[in-house]
């Protein structure tokens, strides 16, 4: 399941294919009469990596970024992004075939009401939109006197003549010492959280690989076996996933719990379940149009919400947090051998973002424990910095030099999922880049020392990481946390901290802690440590409170400190976190990089 990161720094767009491939899916949609077609940048799971057959908005258009939508009509089209990637889409993409849009600004159900004629047919892809995706273009469209048709297949699959085989990585079985719950029982808990529904349609691949104690290779950076199922509230469950994945031992496990199937067979089961007037839950987030259609027209009856192994899922076991809690130790001390590297390359010879990235991955790869980095490592030194989402290239590839470089990587263990974001001084500091980093800092101190009830959402912490920042007028425009997942997504759900985090937090679960800030064209800062939710003992309390422990572990670059910013108990945390750091990882290092460790984690006074 292993892929060199080096892999991404050669994929660059290349925008200069979008003219003739926009001409080639505009004559098969007049083909098949319609006026436009909507590419969004998913698969049949909304994931948030996919496979190379669903890069089908990277085909198209050359954008790269995580998140987007095209909307391609006869003579106009456009490319939608947040904003981590309005800088980076008019680089990637001909602006003379698609319209950079910011959906901050213009989002693609008004864009549709702008441009769609009346009396037009729109296409879309029922595997790759989600009900509530479909709702809000609907409205648009009937605001024109426009219409959504839905495709049997998609065109782009059509005129893309080169488009890669579907995935076929080989599932594993999740070890019980690191799963913590036989599949069995996590079967019956979901069985019995059901309530008033008949069964649940698992669409996203994180809970059916949670749910059945499986891993797999079919997506980069996420150890995802893609696939489906359904639980019902009784009987016997049913996993649908490519048999050319399965070995003899792995089939013979599933086949004890649930009955193994092929992917082309789910349709036609609910299109069963519907004839029997079955209610089934669909998760709203990921399951697509198709599917609920399948039931519902057949007679049975969708009910679209949350998926029950979502909460399940993020409140990580006492396996599981042992798990988390080696795969922390292991990786802080790949990144200490690092930052030594680091600081002597930079002082002694000439290094770049991605002679950085690969020196990174080198020492965790020695940790021969490895599995795959858990997303794209961000490499930004000096302005590059201040891209929040930026994705080194070959072509982007700069010399670190003097100022500020930020690294925010993460790896995937078999017992955890890693993410790191460290800042640090290249020569010396201005007074400015102390200050905003210490501010940060302040965030970041206020948030791993937080006191909450229980019920507290992450809406309710995110001020904390923020409040020294706002003094200074100044802010950042990512959430403050995300959910992460046990061996799975490092992005993870439905946790995390941010202005519009609505779910309680709840003990086990894993976020990040990592407040920023970006000043454009100069230099950026982030400080960023996974945190678990635990219950707290207070003397007298009366009601039930929650804090945090640090998993992440790694020194905070100390030159970047005015320690006269720091009240005293701010300064107690960051040396009782150094002298943790010290502490835990100095019987697993040696030489430089143990010296390094020891000056690097020295208490400020």
């Amino acid at each position: 399941m292993f892929e060199s990161i080096y892999q991404s720094f050669t994929e660059s767009a290349d925008p200069s294919h979008g003219a003739e491939r926009a001409r080639l899916l505009r004559a098969e949609l007049a083909r098949r009469g319609l006026d436009g077609f909507i590419v969004p940048r998913s698969d049949e799971h909304q994931n948030e990596y996919v496979p190379p057959c669903a890069e089908r908005l990277a085909w198209l258009t050359g954008f790269t970024g995580s998140a987007g939508l095209a909307i391609v009509l006869k003579d106009k089209a456009a490319v939608f992004v947040d904003g981590r990637y309005t800088l980076q889409v008019r680089d990637q993409v001909d602006t003379k075939v698609f319209e950079p849009v910011a959906i901050a600004e213009t989002t693609a159900e008004a864009w549709i009401a702008r441009h769609v004629a009346k009396g037009g047919k729109l296409g879309f892809d029922p595997w790759l939109t989600t009900q509530a995706q479909l709702d809000r273009y609907e409205r648009a469209a009937r605001g024109v006197g426009a219409s959504l048709v839905a495709v049997d297949d998609n065109p782009v699959d059509a005129v893309w003549a080169d488009r890669p085989a579907p995935p076929c990585g080989q599932v594993v079985l999740h070890p019980k010492k690191f799963a913590g719950l036989d599949a069995s029982k996590k079967l019956t808990q979901i069985a019995i959280a059901l309530k008033d529904c008949d069964g649940l349609v698992v669409s996203d691949p994180h809970a059916v690989a949670w749910a059945f104690n499986i891993r797999g290779g079919d997506v980069a950076h996420t150890p995802l076996p893609l696939s489906f199922a359904i639980i019902p509230a009784q009987g016997r469950p049913a996993l649908y996933v490519d048999g050319a994945k399965l070995s003899n031992v792995v089939r013979s496990a599933l086949e004890e719990l649930a009955d193994v199937r092929a992917p082309e067979a789910l349709e036609a089961d609910l299109q069963k379940l519907g004839a029997k007037k079955r209610k089934l839950r669909f998760d709203s987030a990921t399951a697509p149009v198709k599917l609920v259609r399948a039931l519902r027209d057949a007679g049975g009856e969708p009910d679209p919400g949350s998926d029950p192994i979502s909460l399940m899922k993020a409140a990580k076991n006492a396996a599981e947090l042992r798990g988390a809690v080696a795969a922390h130790e292991r990786d802080g001390a790949a990144v200490v051998r690092f930052l030594a590297w680091f600081e002597e390359a930079t002082r002694t010879g000439r290094i770049t973002e991605i002679d950085a990235v690969m020196a990174l991955e080198t020492f965790r790869r020695e940790t021969k424990k490895l599995k795959e980095v858990s997303f794209p490592s961000i490499s930004g030194a000096g302005a590059h910095g201040a891209i929040v989402h930026y994705r080194v290239t070959e072509k982007t590839d700069v010399e670190i030099r003097k100022g500020l470089f930020l690294i925010d990587s993460g790896a995937q263990y078999e017992d955890g999922t890693t993410d790191i974001t460290r800042t640090i001084a290249v020569g010396k500091p201005t007074a400015e880049m102390r200050d905003r980093f210490t501010r940060v800092l302040k965030g970041h101190i206020a948030v791993a020392r937080a006191v909450f009830p229980r019920g507290t959402s992450g809406t309710q912490l995110d001020t904390l990481a923020r409040a020294s920042l706002w003094e200074a007028g100044l802010d950042f425009d990512h959430g403050t946390g995300h959910g992460v997942g046990s061996y799975l997504s490092v992005h993870e759900g439905p946790q995390r901290i941010s202005k519009v985090a609505s779910v309680a937090l709840q003990p086990g679960m894993i976020l990040s802690n990592e407040p920023g800030y970006y000043k454009t064209g100069a230099y950026g800062i982030r400080i960023e440590n996974l945190i678990v939710v635990k219950k707290l003992a207070i003397k007298g309390a009366e009601r039930e409170m929650y804090g945090f422990d640090t998993l992440t572990l790694a020194p905070i670059d100390r030159n970047l400190v005015e320690p006269k910013l720091l009240s005293s108990d701010e300064l107690a945390w960051l040396n009782a976190y150094h002298a943790r750091v010290r502490k835990t990882l100095s019987p697993l290092l040696e030489g430089r990089a143990g010296k390094w460790l020891t000056a690097a984690t020295r208490a400020i006074r």
